[in-house]
Protein backbone atom coordinates (compact mmCIF):
# COMPACT_ATOMS: atom_id res chain seq x y z
CA UNK A 1 0.00 0.00 0.00
CA UNK A 2 1.71 3.31 -0.70
CA UNK A 3 2.85 5.35 2.01
CA UNK A 4 0.76 8.30 2.87
CA UNK A 5 -2.19 6.34 3.71
CA UNK A 6 -0.22 3.48 5.63
CA UNK A 7 1.94 6.06 7.76
CA UNK A 8 -1.74 7.91 8.71
CA UNK A 9 -3.26 4.42 9.50
CA UNK A 10 -0.28 3.49 11.51
CA UNK A 11 -0.39 6.63 13.66
CA UNK A 12 -3.75 6.21 14.63
CA UNK A 13 -3.68 3.15 15.68
CA UNK A 14 -0.42 4.15 18.41
CA UNK A 15 -3.22 6.88 19.14
CA UNK A 16 -5.82 4.47 19.96
CA UNK A 17 -3.47 2.32 22.09
CA UNK A 18 -2.32 5.23 23.92
CA UNK A 19 -6.15 5.86 24.76
CA UNK A 20 -6.65 2.75 25.95
CA UNK A 21 -3.97 2.67 27.77
CA UNK A 22 -5.01 6.20 29.91
CA UNK A 23 -8.19 5.07 30.50
CA UNK A 24 -7.45 0.91 32.04
CA UNK A 25 -4.23 2.12 33.18
CA UNK A 26 -5.65 3.81 36.33
CA UNK A 27 -8.77 1.20 36.69
CA UNK A 28 -6.22 -1.58 36.70
CA UNK A 29 -3.88 0.26 39.82
CA UNK A 30 -7.12 1.06 41.71
CA UNK A 31 -8.18 -2.50 41.21
CA UNK A 32 -5.18 -4.29 42.46
CA UNK A 33 -5.08 -2.37 45.12
CA UNK A 34 -8.40 -3.17 46.65
CA UNK A 35 -6.87 -6.97 46.06
CA UNK A 36 -3.42 -6.05 48.15
CA UNK A 37 -5.82 -4.19 50.74
CA UNK A 38 -8.16 -7.83 50.69
CA UNK A 39 -11.10 -6.01 49.66
CA UNK A 40 -11.56 -7.53 45.99
CA UNK A 41 -14.21 -5.85 44.04
CA UNK A 42 -16.82 -8.31 43.21
CA UNK A 43 -19.18 -8.54 40.46
CA UNK A 44 -23.05 -8.17 41.40
CA UNK A 45 -26.02 -5.89 41.46
CA UNK A 46 -25.97 -3.15 43.60
CA UNK A 47 -27.86 -2.71 46.85
CA UNK A 48 -30.57 -0.44 46.75
CA UNK A 49 -32.03 -1.19 49.93
CA UNK A 50 -35.05 -2.88 51.54
CA UNK A 51 -37.37 0.09 50.08
CA UNK A 52 -36.24 -0.32 46.03
CA UNK A 53 -39.80 -2.75 45.79
CA UNK A 54 -41.74 0.50 45.89
CA UNK A 55 -39.92 3.02 44.01
CA UNK A 56 -37.85 0.88 41.39
CA UNK A 57 -40.93 -0.24 39.11
CA UNK A 58 -41.20 3.29 38.71
CA UNK A 59 -37.98 4.98 37.92
CA UNK A 60 -38.20 1.61 35.20
CA UNK A 61 -41.06 2.72 33.69
CA UNK A 62 -40.41 6.47 33.17
CA UNK A 63 -36.63 5.48 31.80
CA UNK A 64 -38.65 3.44 29.37
CA UNK A 65 -41.32 6.40 28.71
CA UNK A 66 -38.13 8.35 28.15
CA UNK A 67 -36.52 6.09 25.49
CA UNK A 68 -39.81 5.88 23.56
CA UNK A 69 -39.75 9.24 23.26
CA UNK A 70 -36.40 10.05 22.62
CA UNK A 71 -34.79 7.42 21.26
CA UNK A 72 -37.10 8.10 17.23
CA UNK A 73 -35.92 11.66 17.87
CA UNK A 74 -32.25 10.78 17.75
CA UNK A 75 -32.55 8.52 15.25
CA UNK A 76 -33.85 10.99 12.69
CA UNK A 77 -30.36 12.97 13.01
CA UNK A 78 -28.39 9.87 12.89
CA UNK A 79 -25.84 9.28 9.62
CA UNK A 80 -27.92 6.35 7.45
CA UNK A 81 -24.66 5.07 5.90
CA UNK A 82 -24.01 1.64 5.46
CA UNK A 83 -20.09 1.12 6.34
CA UNK A 84 -18.34 -1.83 3.85
CA UNK A 85 -14.99 -2.71 4.92
CA UNK A 86 -12.23 -3.44 1.77
CA UNK A 87 -12.28 -7.12 2.94
CA UNK A 88 -16.75 -7.01 2.15
CA UNK A 89 -15.94 -6.19 -1.30
CA UNK A 90 -15.12 -8.61 -3.86
CA UNK A 91 -14.82 -6.24 -6.81
CA UNK A 92 -11.64 -4.75 -8.03
CA UNK A 93 -10.10 -2.77 -11.24
CA UNK A 94 -9.51 -6.45 -13.01
CA UNK A 95 -13.37 -7.11 -12.83
CA UNK A 96 -14.74 -3.49 -14.55
CA UNK A 97 -14.73 -3.44 -17.97
CA UNK A 98 -16.16 -1.97 -20.74
CA UNK A 99 -15.06 1.45 -19.75
CA UNK A 100 -12.31 2.49 -21.78
CA UNK A 101 -10.41 5.84 -20.73
CA UNK A 102 -12.73 6.52 -17.98
CA UNK A 103 -11.02 3.31 -16.40
CA UNK A 104 -8.01 5.17 -16.41
CA UNK A 105 -9.00 8.51 -15.26
CA UNK A 106 -10.55 6.60 -11.69
CA UNK A 107 -6.81 4.77 -11.64
CA UNK A 108 -5.35 8.03 -11.49
CA UNK A 109 -8.13 9.27 -8.99
CA UNK A 110 -7.09 6.32 -6.58
CA UNK A 111 -3.40 7.24 -7.02
CA UNK A 112 -3.61 10.84 -6.05
CA UNK A 113 -6.19 9.58 -2.77
CA UNK A 114 -3.82 7.56 -1.87
CA UNK A 115 -0.41 9.90 -1.96
CA UNK A 116 -2.11 12.58 -1.01
CA UNK A 117 0.23 14.34 0.85
CA UNK A 118 2.82 13.71 -1.26
CA UNK A 119 0.45 15.56 -4.32
CA UNK A 120 -0.57 18.74 -1.15
CA UNK A 121 2.75 18.78 0.56
CA UNK A 122 5.81 18.23 -1.86
CA UNK A 123 4.02 19.09 -5.34
CA UNK A 124 1.96 21.89 -4.12
CA UNK A 125 -1.66 20.47 -5.60
CA UNK A 126 -4.97 20.21 -4.30
CA UNK A 127 -6.57 16.41 -4.38
CA UNK A 128 -9.55 15.62 -5.60
CA UNK A 129 -11.93 15.31 -2.76
CA UNK A 130 -15.31 14.74 -5.11
CA UNK A 131 -15.88 13.30 -8.42
CA UNK A 132 -19.08 12.78 -10.36
CA UNK A 133 -20.31 9.96 -12.10
CA UNK A 134 -22.97 10.19 -14.65
CA UNK A 135 -24.66 8.27 -17.29
CA UNK A 136 -27.09 6.10 -18.07
CA UNK A 137 -28.16 3.00 -15.78
CA UNK A 138 -26.59 0.17 -15.46
CA UNK A 139 -22.90 1.36 -16.86
CA UNK A 140 -20.75 0.42 -14.11
CA UNK A 141 -21.28 3.60 -11.85
CA UNK A 142 -21.82 1.70 -8.52
CA UNK A 143 -19.62 -0.98 -9.62
CA UNK A 144 -16.90 1.34 -10.45
CA UNK A 145 -17.09 2.57 -6.85
CA UNK A 146 -16.73 0.06 -5.28
CA UNK A 147 -13.59 -0.96 -6.55
CA UNK A 148 -12.57 1.90 -5.98
CA UNK A 149 -12.73 1.49 -2.44
CA UNK A 150 -11.32 -2.11 -2.43
CA UNK A 151 -8.50 -0.63 -3.96
CA UNK A 152 -7.61 2.16 -2.28
CA UNK A 153 -7.78 -0.26 0.69
CA UNK A 154 -10.22 2.02 3.05
CA UNK A 155 -14.21 1.96 4.48
CA UNK A 156 -16.59 2.59 1.97
CA UNK A 157 -19.20 4.48 3.08
CA UNK A 158 -22.36 3.88 0.79
CA UNK A 159 -25.61 5.74 1.58
CA UNK A 160 -28.87 6.14 -1.06
CA UNK A 161 -30.49 9.69 -1.49
CA UNK A 162 -33.65 8.57 -0.61
CA UNK A 163 -32.23 7.69 3.04
CA UNK A 164 -31.61 10.87 3.99
CA UNK A 165 -35.09 11.77 3.73
CA UNK A 166 -37.30 12.19 6.10
CA UNK A 167 -40.82 13.66 7.67
CA UNK A 168 -39.66 15.93 10.14
CA UNK A 169 -38.47 19.67 9.38
CA UNK A 170 -34.55 19.71 9.61
CA UNK A 171 -34.16 15.61 9.74
CA UNK A 172 -32.67 15.85 6.27
CA UNK A 173 -30.28 18.57 6.78
CA UNK A 174 -29.18 16.96 10.28
CA UNK A 175 -28.63 13.52 8.22
CA UNK A 176 -26.65 15.43 5.66
CA UNK A 177 -24.31 16.95 8.38
CA UNK A 178 -24.10 13.69 10.53
CA UNK A 179 -23.41 11.13 7.30
CA UNK A 180 -20.15 14.49 6.19
CA UNK A 181 -18.82 13.92 10.05
CA UNK A 182 -18.96 10.40 9.79
CA UNK A 183 -16.88 10.39 6.77
CA UNK A 184 -14.46 12.86 8.15
CA UNK A 185 -13.92 10.82 11.76
CA UNK A 186 -13.54 7.62 9.25
CA UNK A 187 -10.47 9.17 7.21
CA UNK A 188 -9.03 10.62 10.12
CA UNK A 189 -9.16 6.91 11.72
CA UNK A 190 -8.29 4.94 8.73
CA UNK A 191 -6.16 7.40 6.59
CA UNK A 192 -8.53 7.54 4.35
CA UNK A 193 -12.48 7.05 3.48
CA UNK A 194 -14.28 6.65 0.41
CA UNK A 195 -18.41 7.92 0.36
CA UNK A 196 -20.94 6.86 -2.34
CA UNK A 197 -24.17 8.69 -2.72
CA UNK A 198 -26.34 6.74 -4.95
CA UNK A 199 -29.41 8.45 -7.28
CA UNK A 200 -27.55 12.23 -5.95
CA UNK A 201 -30.29 14.11 -8.30
CA UNK A 202 -32.81 13.23 -5.39
CA UNK A 203 -31.29 15.67 -3.16
CA UNK A 204 -29.00 17.79 -5.28
CA UNK A 205 -31.39 18.76 -8.16
CA UNK A 206 -31.00 22.39 -8.86
CA UNK A 207 -33.12 25.45 -6.99
CA UNK A 208 -34.05 27.30 -9.39
CA UNK A 209 -37.67 26.44 -9.35
CA UNK A 210 -37.60 26.49 -5.50
CA UNK A 211 -35.90 30.54 -5.13
CA UNK A 212 -39.13 31.40 -7.72
CA UNK A 213 -41.73 29.39 -5.59
CA UNK A 214 -44.12 32.36 -4.68
CA UNK A 215 -47.83 31.51 -3.63
CA UNK A 216 -51.08 33.54 -4.73
CA UNK A 217 -51.16 35.66 -1.92
CA UNK A 218 -47.38 36.92 -2.94
CA UNK A 219 -45.62 34.80 0.14
CA UNK A 220 -42.22 33.45 -0.79
CA UNK A 221 -42.34 29.67 0.33
CA UNK A 222 -38.74 29.22 0.11
CA UNK A 223 -37.90 31.15 3.05
CA UNK A 224 -39.92 28.84 5.38
CA UNK A 225 -39.89 25.24 4.13
CA UNK A 226 -36.72 23.07 4.08
CA UNK A 227 -37.56 21.82 0.41
CA UNK A 228 -34.94 21.51 -2.40
CA UNK A 229 -32.77 24.54 -1.51
CA UNK A 230 -32.56 24.14 1.96
CA UNK A 231 -31.52 20.34 1.03
CA UNK A 232 -29.12 21.97 -1.60
CA UNK A 233 -27.95 24.67 0.15
CA UNK A 234 -26.90 22.52 3.35
CA UNK A 235 -24.76 20.14 0.91
CA UNK A 236 -23.06 23.33 -0.61
CA UNK A 237 -22.13 23.91 2.90
CA UNK A 238 -20.85 19.92 4.13
CA UNK A 239 -18.73 19.94 0.74
CA UNK A 240 -16.78 22.85 1.60
CA UNK A 241 -16.25 21.19 5.39
CA UNK A 242 -13.86 18.29 4.55
CA UNK A 243 -11.33 20.54 6.61
CA UNK A 244 -13.35 21.18 9.40
CA UNK A 245 -12.35 20.07 12.93
CA UNK A 246 -13.60 17.15 15.16
CA UNK A 247 -15.81 18.23 18.09
CA UNK A 248 -12.74 17.32 20.63
CA UNK A 249 -10.43 19.96 19.00
CA UNK A 250 -12.88 22.33 18.56
CA UNK A 251 -13.02 21.96 22.62
CA UNK A 252 -9.35 22.37 22.78
CA UNK A 253 -9.22 24.82 21.19
CA UNK A 254 -11.83 26.90 22.76
CA UNK A 255 -10.26 26.09 26.13
CA UNK A 256 -6.70 27.73 25.04
CA UNK A 257 -8.82 30.57 23.80
CA UNK A 258 -10.47 30.99 27.11
CA UNK A 259 -6.97 30.57 28.84
CA UNK A 260 -5.61 32.62 26.81
CA UNK A 261 -7.85 35.64 27.89
CA UNK A 262 -5.92 35.75 30.78
CA UNK A 263 -2.35 35.23 29.61
CA UNK A 264 -0.03 37.92 28.46
CA UNK A 265 0.69 37.66 24.79
CA UNK A 266 4.23 36.23 25.18
CA UNK A 267 2.42 33.44 27.32
CA UNK A 268 -0.71 32.23 25.03
CA UNK A 269 -1.15 28.80 24.15
CA UNK A 270 -0.82 28.08 20.84
CA UNK A 271 -4.16 26.27 18.95
CA UNK A 272 -3.84 23.16 16.96
CA UNK A 273 -4.85 22.97 13.26
CA UNK A 274 -7.27 20.16 12.49
CA UNK A 275 -5.86 16.82 10.49
CA UNK A 276 -6.41 16.68 6.96
CA UNK A 277 -9.41 14.22 6.23
CA UNK A 278 -8.14 11.68 3.18
CA UNK A 279 -12.36 12.60 1.90
CA UNK A 280 -12.93 11.54 -1.40
CA UNK A 281 -16.94 11.53 -1.84
CA UNK A 282 -18.29 10.09 -5.11
CA UNK A 283 -21.78 10.93 -6.19
CA UNK A 284 -23.41 8.86 -8.90
CA UNK A 285 -26.60 9.95 -11.08
CA UNK A 286 -27.92 9.65 -14.54
CA UNK A 287 -29.59 12.93 -14.52
CA UNK A 288 -26.32 15.85 -14.40
CA UNK A 289 -28.15 17.98 -15.90
CA UNK A 290 -30.45 18.12 -12.82
CA UNK A 291 -27.92 19.19 -10.88
CA UNK A 292 -27.82 22.79 -9.34
CA UNK A 293 -24.61 24.30 -10.92
CA UNK A 294 -22.91 25.38 -7.77
CA UNK A 295 -22.28 21.27 -6.83
CA UNK A 296 -20.23 21.12 -10.00
CA UNK A 297 -17.93 23.56 -9.78
CA UNK A 298 -14.13 22.86 -8.90
CA UNK A 299 -13.52 22.29 -4.88
CA UNK A 300 -16.81 20.46 -4.58
CA UNK A 301 -17.15 18.17 -7.47
CA UNK A 302 -13.55 18.50 -8.95
CA UNK A 303 -14.13 15.89 -11.82
CA UNK A 304 -17.08 14.60 -13.98
CA UNK A 305 -17.01 11.63 -15.41
CA UNK A 306 -19.30 10.11 -18.21
CA UNK A 307 -20.03 6.52 -18.22
CA UNK A 308 -21.49 5.97 -21.55
CA UNK A 309 -22.88 3.05 -23.39
CA UNK A 310 -19.49 0.63 -24.17
CA UNK A 311 -18.67 0.84 -27.93
CA UNK A 312 -18.29 -2.69 -29.66
CA UNK A 313 -14.37 -3.09 -28.57
CA UNK A 314 -15.47 -2.99 -24.92
CA UNK A 315 -18.67 -4.88 -25.64
CA UNK A 316 -16.54 -7.73 -26.73
CA UNK A 317 -14.40 -7.96 -23.99
CA UNK A 318 -17.31 -7.54 -21.44
CA UNK A 319 -18.55 -10.88 -23.88
CA UNK A 320 -15.14 -12.92 -23.30
CA UNK A 321 -15.15 -11.85 -19.66
CA UNK A 322 -18.80 -12.85 -18.58
CA UNK A 323 -18.06 -16.34 -20.79
CA UNK A 324 -15.51 -16.76 -18.34
CA UNK A 325 -18.01 -17.25 -15.64
CA UNK A 326 -20.96 -18.84 -17.48
CA UNK A 327 -20.94 -22.37 -18.91
CA UNK A 328 -21.47 -22.54 -22.57
CA UNK A 329 -20.60 -24.73 -25.77
CA UNK A 330 -18.62 -24.65 -28.55
CA UNK A 331 -21.08 -22.60 -30.26
CA UNK A 332 -19.93 -19.67 -28.44
CA UNK A 333 -16.59 -19.22 -30.71
CA UNK A 334 -14.66 -16.03 -32.07
CA UNK A 335 -17.39 -15.62 -34.47
CA UNK A 336 -20.48 -15.32 -32.63
CA UNK A 337 -19.06 -13.19 -29.83
CA UNK A 338 -17.95 -10.84 -32.76
CA UNK A 339 -21.64 -11.36 -34.15
CA UNK A 340 -23.00 -10.39 -30.92
CA UNK A 341 -20.31 -7.38 -30.36
CA UNK A 342 -22.22 -6.43 -33.45
CA UNK A 343 -25.85 -6.74 -32.80
CA UNK A 344 -25.77 -5.06 -29.11
CA UNK A 345 -25.12 -1.67 -29.79
CA UNK A 346 -26.36 0.27 -26.81
CA UNK A 347 -26.50 -2.66 -24.35
CA UNK A 348 -25.02 -1.48 -20.94
CA UNK A 349 -22.68 -4.31 -19.02
CA UNK A 350 -25.77 -4.47 -16.50
CA UNK A 351 -27.86 -5.46 -19.50
CA UNK A 352 -25.35 -7.56 -21.72
CA UNK A 353 -24.78 -9.50 -18.31
CA UNK A 354 -28.82 -9.58 -17.74
CA UNK A 355 -28.79 -11.22 -21.31
CA UNK A 356 -26.55 -14.26 -20.54
CA UNK A 357 -28.17 -15.10 -17.34
CA UNK A 358 -31.29 -14.76 -19.69
CA UNK A 359 -30.22 -17.15 -22.12
CA UNK A 360 -28.85 -19.53 -19.51
CA UNK A 361 -32.66 -20.02 -18.51
CA UNK A 362 -33.33 -21.48 -22.09
CA UNK A 363 -30.61 -23.65 -21.45
CA UNK A 364 -31.88 -24.96 -18.18
CA UNK A 365 -35.47 -25.37 -19.47
CA UNK A 366 -34.24 -27.48 -22.25
CA UNK A 367 -32.28 -29.69 -19.70
CA UNK A 368 -28.55 -28.48 -20.65
CA UNK A 369 -25.77 -27.11 -18.50
CA UNK A 370 -24.30 -24.82 -20.98
CA UNK A 371 -25.88 -22.02 -23.09
CA UNK A 372 -25.41 -21.97 -26.89
CA UNK A 373 -25.99 -19.14 -29.61
CA UNK A 374 -29.91 -20.00 -29.96
CA UNK A 375 -30.39 -19.46 -26.33
CA UNK A 376 -28.70 -15.97 -26.80
CA UNK A 377 -30.96 -15.13 -29.93
CA UNK A 378 -34.26 -16.32 -27.81
CA UNK A 379 -33.07 -14.03 -24.72
CA UNK A 380 -32.57 -11.54 -26.89
CA UNK A 381 -35.81 -11.53 -28.62
CA UNK A 382 -37.63 -11.96 -25.18
CA UNK A 383 -35.74 -8.90 -23.75
CA UNK A 384 -35.78 -6.50 -26.48
CA UNK A 385 -39.31 -7.20 -27.86
CA UNK A 386 -41.33 -9.77 -25.21
CA UNK A 387 -42.24 -12.53 -24.54
CA UNK A 388 -43.15 -14.86 -27.49
CA UNK A 389 -47.57 -15.33 -27.17
CA UNK A 390 -48.52 -18.35 -29.24
CA UNK A 391 -51.80 -17.32 -31.08
CA UNK A 392 -54.33 -18.63 -32.89
CA UNK A 393 -54.82 -16.39 -35.74
CA UNK A 394 -57.68 -16.88 -38.78
CA UNK A 395 -56.20 -17.86 -41.76
CA UNK A 396 -57.06 -14.87 -43.27
CA UNK A 397 -55.27 -12.94 -40.58
CA UNK A 398 -51.93 -15.11 -40.58
CA UNK A 399 -51.55 -14.73 -44.41
CA UNK A 400 -51.94 -11.07 -43.77
CA UNK A 401 -49.33 -10.88 -41.59
CA UNK A 402 -46.80 -13.22 -42.84
CA UNK A 403 -47.38 -11.00 -46.81
CA UNK A 404 -46.77 -7.82 -44.20
CA UNK A 405 -43.26 -9.03 -42.46
CA UNK A 406 -42.10 -10.76 -45.59
CA UNK A 407 -42.85 -7.16 -47.43
CA UNK A 408 -40.51 -5.94 -44.66
CA UNK A 409 -37.97 -8.40 -45.23
CA UNK A 410 -37.93 -8.28 -48.84
CA UNK A 411 -37.12 -4.80 -49.38
CA UNK A 412 -34.11 -4.68 -46.42
CA UNK A 413 -33.16 -7.09 -48.82
CA UNK A 414 -33.02 -5.28 -51.16
CA UNK A 415 -32.44 -1.49 -50.17
CA UNK A 416 -30.42 -2.02 -46.88
CA UNK A 417 -27.17 -1.96 -47.82
CA UNK A 418 -24.77 -2.80 -44.36
CA UNK A 419 -27.76 -4.37 -42.48
CA UNK A 420 -28.11 -8.03 -41.46
CA UNK A 421 -31.60 -9.30 -40.77
CA UNK A 422 -31.61 -11.45 -37.54
CA UNK A 423 -35.25 -12.88 -36.87
CA UNK A 424 -38.42 -12.69 -39.32
CA UNK A 425 -41.55 -13.86 -37.15
CA UNK A 426 -45.40 -14.07 -37.48
CA UNK A 427 -45.23 -15.56 -33.56
CA UNK A 428 -46.86 -12.40 -31.76
CA UNK A 429 -45.04 -10.41 -29.00
CA UNK A 430 -45.89 -8.16 -26.92
CA UNK A 431 -48.08 -5.31 -29.45
CA UNK A 432 -46.49 -7.09 -32.50
CA UNK A 433 -47.99 -9.29 -34.04
CA UNK A 434 -44.99 -9.61 -36.46
CA UNK A 435 -41.89 -8.84 -36.57
CA UNK A 436 -38.62 -8.07 -38.68
CA UNK A 437 -35.50 -8.11 -36.70
CA UNK A 438 -32.31 -5.99 -38.73
CA UNK A 439 -29.59 -4.58 -37.69
CA UNK A 440 -26.09 -2.86 -39.01
CA UNK A 441 -23.45 -5.23 -39.67
CA UNK A 442 -20.73 -2.46 -38.71
CA UNK A 443 -21.25 -0.13 -35.48
CA UNK A 444 -21.70 3.41 -36.84
CA UNK A 445 -23.19 7.01 -35.48
CA UNK A 446 -24.15 8.61 -38.50
CA UNK A 447 -26.20 7.68 -41.39
CA UNK A 448 -26.29 9.86 -44.94
CA UNK A 449 -29.61 10.11 -46.15
CA UNK A 450 -29.80 7.63 -48.63
CA UNK A 451 -29.47 5.52 -45.54
CA UNK A 452 -32.02 7.42 -43.49
CA UNK A 453 -34.35 6.91 -46.98
CA UNK A 454 -34.17 3.25 -47.29
CA UNK A 455 -35.28 2.64 -43.33
CA UNK A 456 -38.31 4.78 -44.51
CA UNK A 457 -38.64 2.15 -47.33
CA UNK A 458 -38.30 -0.76 -44.60
CA UNK A 459 -40.64 0.23 -42.51
CA UNK A 460 -43.27 1.02 -45.48
CA UNK A 461 -42.55 -2.65 -47.31
CA UNK A 462 -45.10 -4.10 -44.68
CA UNK A 463 -47.72 -1.64 -45.99
CA UNK A 464 -46.99 -1.66 -49.94
CA UNK A 465 -46.74 -5.58 -49.65
CA UNK A 466 -50.49 -6.00 -48.31
CA UNK A 467 -51.74 -3.73 -51.43
CA UNK A 468 -49.96 -5.68 -53.74
CA UNK A 469 -51.33 -9.04 -52.58
CA UNK A 470 -54.97 -7.99 -51.09
CA UNK A 471 -55.39 -4.91 -52.98
CA UNK A 472 -55.58 -2.85 -49.97
CA UNK A 473 -53.84 -2.75 -46.45
CA UNK A 474 -54.98 -2.98 -43.01
CA UNK A 475 -54.29 -1.72 -39.57
CA UNK A 476 -51.02 -3.80 -39.22
CA UNK A 477 -48.93 -0.25 -40.60
CA UNK A 478 -49.43 1.78 -38.19
CA UNK A 479 -46.78 1.30 -36.10
CA UNK A 480 -44.52 1.10 -39.34
CA UNK A 481 -45.97 4.39 -40.52
CA UNK A 482 -44.89 6.02 -37.09
CA UNK A 483 -41.44 4.74 -37.73
CA UNK A 484 -41.50 6.22 -40.82
CA UNK A 485 -42.85 9.48 -40.02
CA UNK A 486 -40.21 9.84 -37.33
CA UNK A 487 -37.18 9.48 -39.37
CA UNK A 488 -38.72 11.90 -41.63
CA UNK A 489 -39.54 14.24 -39.95
CA UNK A 490 -35.91 14.55 -38.29
CA UNK A 491 -34.88 14.78 -41.53
CA UNK A 492 -37.25 17.94 -42.90
CA UNK A 493 -37.24 19.24 -39.08
CA UNK A 494 -33.89 18.54 -37.79
CA UNK A 495 -31.00 17.42 -40.27
CA UNK A 496 -31.53 19.75 -43.14
CA UNK A 497 -31.72 17.11 -45.83
CA UNK A 498 -35.87 17.37 -46.89
CA UNK A 499 -35.64 20.09 -48.84
CA UNK A 500 -34.82 23.19 -46.22
CA UNK A 501 -31.88 24.25 -44.14
CA UNK A 502 -34.00 25.36 -41.16
CA UNK A 503 -33.55 23.70 -38.28
CA UNK A 504 -36.65 23.09 -35.62
CA UNK A 505 -34.50 22.37 -33.11
CA UNK A 506 -33.79 25.86 -32.18
CA UNK A 507 -37.28 26.35 -31.29
CA UNK A 508 -37.12 25.91 -27.51
CA UNK A 509 -38.15 22.74 -26.47
CA UNK A 510 -39.37 23.89 -23.04
CA UNK A 511 -42.84 25.04 -24.83
CA UNK A 512 -46.06 23.64 -24.93
CA UNK A 513 -46.34 21.05 -27.68
CA UNK A 514 -42.42 21.95 -28.42
CA UNK A 515 -41.14 18.26 -29.62
CA UNK A 516 -39.84 18.24 -33.04
CA UNK A 517 -42.58 16.42 -34.59
CA UNK A 518 -45.53 18.95 -33.12
CA UNK A 519 -43.20 21.50 -34.37
CA UNK A 520 -42.59 20.23 -37.90
CA UNK A 521 -46.07 18.91 -38.77
CA UNK A 522 -47.45 22.27 -37.52
CA UNK A 523 -45.62 23.90 -39.90
CA UNK A 524 -47.58 23.85 -43.36
CA UNK A 525 -44.69 23.59 -45.60
CA UNK A 526 -42.96 21.17 -43.67
CA UNK A 527 -45.81 18.86 -42.67
CA UNK A 528 -45.83 19.09 -46.59
CA UNK A 529 -42.34 18.12 -47.28
CA UNK A 530 -42.35 15.54 -44.91
CA UNK A 531 -45.69 13.93 -46.50
CA UNK A 532 -43.80 14.37 -50.35
CA UNK A 533 -41.11 12.36 -48.63
CA UNK A 534 -43.07 9.41 -47.79
CA UNK A 535 -45.34 9.20 -50.81
CA UNK A 536 -42.07 9.36 -52.80
CA UNK A 537 -40.35 6.19 -51.09
CA UNK A 538 -43.88 4.46 -51.37
CA UNK A 539 -43.52 4.51 -55.20
CA UNK A 540 -40.15 3.70 -54.94
CA UNK A 541 -41.40 0.56 -52.73
CA UNK A 542 -44.43 -0.20 -54.45
CA UNK A 543 -41.99 -0.80 -58.03
CA UNK A 544 -39.17 -2.47 -56.01
CA UNK A 545 -41.77 -5.54 -54.70
CA UNK A 546 -43.80 -5.24 -58.09
CA UNK A 547 -40.41 -6.60 -59.63
CA UNK A 548 -39.65 -8.84 -56.67
CA UNK A 549 -43.48 -10.50 -55.57
CA UNK A 550 -41.62 -14.18 -56.18
CA UNK A 551 -39.25 -13.05 -53.08
CA UNK A 552 -42.56 -12.12 -50.79
CA UNK A 553 -44.38 -15.12 -51.48
CA UNK A 554 -41.20 -17.42 -50.34
CA UNK A 555 -40.92 -15.69 -47.97
CA UNK A 556 -44.83 -16.15 -47.28
CA UNK A 557 -44.76 -19.51 -47.90
CA UNK A 558 -41.78 -20.01 -45.60
CA UNK A 559 -43.57 -18.28 -43.17
CA UNK A 560 -46.56 -19.71 -43.00
CA UNK A 561 -45.08 -23.61 -42.42
CA UNK A 562 -42.39 -22.35 -39.91
CA UNK A 563 -43.45 -19.46 -38.16
CA UNK A 564 -39.91 -18.11 -37.59
CA UNK A 565 -36.76 -17.80 -39.85
CA UNK A 566 -32.92 -16.77 -38.57
CA UNK A 567 -30.31 -15.15 -40.60
CA UNK A 568 -29.32 -18.38 -42.46
CA UNK A 569 -32.86 -19.60 -42.96
CA UNK A 570 -34.29 -15.92 -44.33
CA UNK A 571 -31.22 -16.41 -47.20
CA UNK A 572 -31.67 -19.67 -47.81
CA UNK A 573 -35.50 -19.07 -48.78
CA UNK A 574 -34.21 -15.53 -50.79
CA UNK A 575 -31.49 -17.65 -52.56
CA UNK A 576 -33.31 -20.56 -53.82
CA UNK A 577 -36.44 -17.92 -54.94
CA UNK A 578 -33.83 -15.98 -57.31
CA UNK A 579 -32.43 -19.44 -58.47
CA UNK A 580 -36.11 -20.69 -58.92
CA UNK A 581 -36.94 -17.60 -60.78
CA UNK A 582 -33.31 -17.48 -62.99
CA UNK A 583 -34.61 -21.24 -63.81
CA UNK A 584 -38.09 -20.35 -64.90
CA UNK A 585 -36.58 -17.13 -67.11
CA UNK A 586 -34.21 -19.48 -68.94
CA UNK A 587 -36.98 -21.85 -69.71
CA UNK A 588 -39.54 -19.14 -70.92
CA UNK A 589 -36.70 -17.87 -73.31
CA UNK A 590 -35.98 -21.28 -74.71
Amino acid sequence: MPVDVQVARERQRLRRLRKIAWVIGPLAVWMWVRIIAGNPVSPGLPDFGPDAVYWLPGVVVVLLLGAVVLLPMLGNGRSPEVVFLPEQIDVGFDQVRGLGPVLVEVQHTLQVFLNHRHFRDQMGGAPRRGILFEGPPGTGKTHTAKALAKEAGVPFLFVSSTAFQSMWYGATARKIRSYFRRLRKVARQEGGAIGFIEEFDAIGARRGGMNRAVSRLGVDRSAVSEGTGGVVNELLVQMQSFDDPPRSLRFANALRRTVNKLLPPELHLRTRKPPFANVLLIGATNRADSLDPALLRPGRFDRVLHFGLPSRKDRRDLIDFFLDRKAHDTTMDEVARDDLAATTMGYTPASLERLFDEALLFALRDGRSALRVDDLRRARMDVEIGLAEPTEYTPEERDSIAVHESGHAVVAHLVGRGRKMELLSIVKRKDALGLLAHTETEERYTRRRSESLALIQIALGGMVAEELFFGESGTGPAGDLAAATGIAVELVGSLGLGGSLVSFRTIDAGIVGGNLAAQVLGDERARAAVDRMLEDQKAVVTALLKDNRHLVAALRDALLVREELVTREIDEVLAEAEARKGVLVDISAD
